[in-house]
C-alpha cells in the first residue's frame, strides 16, 4: 500500500531508510519537541525502524514520507488512535506535513475503526499546532510537565479529530 500526493510518496518503512531516518532522528532541531532525545546512534534509530516495519506488516497506518526517492520524515497513526509526524528540518515550512496528513487521515478512517484520531503536541511547537488546527483538529486539553527530556520538562496540548459522519 502506497499513498501518493502531488509531491510525495507515502509508503511503508524499509531497511534502506535507516540512513535517512537517522539523519532526522539524530537532528536536535527535528527532535526539539519530540518525546525522546535525539538518537545517538543508528542502532537507536534501527529500533524505531524495526517497529515501523513490523507495524506495517500488520496494517499500514504509519508512513515514511518519501520525496524524490529520499525518506524525509514519518507520519501517521503510531499508537492507539494517536497520530504524529516528524520531518527533516531541511523540508520545514513547505506544507509537506499538511500534504501528507491530508492523504493519511482519510486512509486511517477508511482502514480502521477508530472513532477519532488524536494528537499530542508541545504548545511551544507553533508549526505543529498550526498544522493540526489547519487539518481540522480541535484542542481538547492541556497538561504540564508531560515529558522530561535531557533535563528539561515540556508540556502537552491535546487535539482530536472525529471520524467524518
Amino acid at each position: 500500500m502506497t499513498l501518493t500526493t502531488k509531491r510525495l510518496t507515502l509508503r511503508a518503512a524499509q531497511q534502506s531508510d535507516l540512513g535517512d531516518l537517522f539523519a532526522i532522528f539524530s537532528d536536535p532541531r527535528a527532535m526539539q519537541y519530540w518525546s525522546t532525545a535525539p538518537h545517538d546512534s543508528p542502532a537507536r534509530t534501527q529500533e524505531n525502524l524495526d517497529r515501523m516495519i513490523a507495524s506495517a506488516a500488520r496494517q499500514l497506518v504509519y508512513f515514511v514520507i518519501d520525496m524524490d526517492g529520499k525518506a524525509i520524515g514519518t507520519a501517521g497513526m503510531h499508537k492507539d488512535d494517536e497520530v504524529g509526524f516528524l520531518l527533516h528540518p531541511d523540508y520545514w515550512r513547505r506544507g509537506i506535513v499538511t500534504e501528507a496528513m491530508t492523504a493519511i487521515i482519510p486512509h486511517i478512517f477508511a482502514t480502521t475503526d477508530v472513532a477519532q484520531v488524536t494528537a499530542d503536541a508541545d504548545p511551544l511547537n507553533l508549526a505543529s499546532v498550526a498544522c493540526l488546527k489547519s487539518l481540522g483538529f480541535q484542542q481538547t486539553s492541556t497538561a504540564k510537565n508531560t515529558f522530561f527530556i535531557n533535563g528539561v520538562w515540556s508540556d502537552s496540548v491535546y487535539f482530536a479529530l472525529p471520524r467524518p459522519a
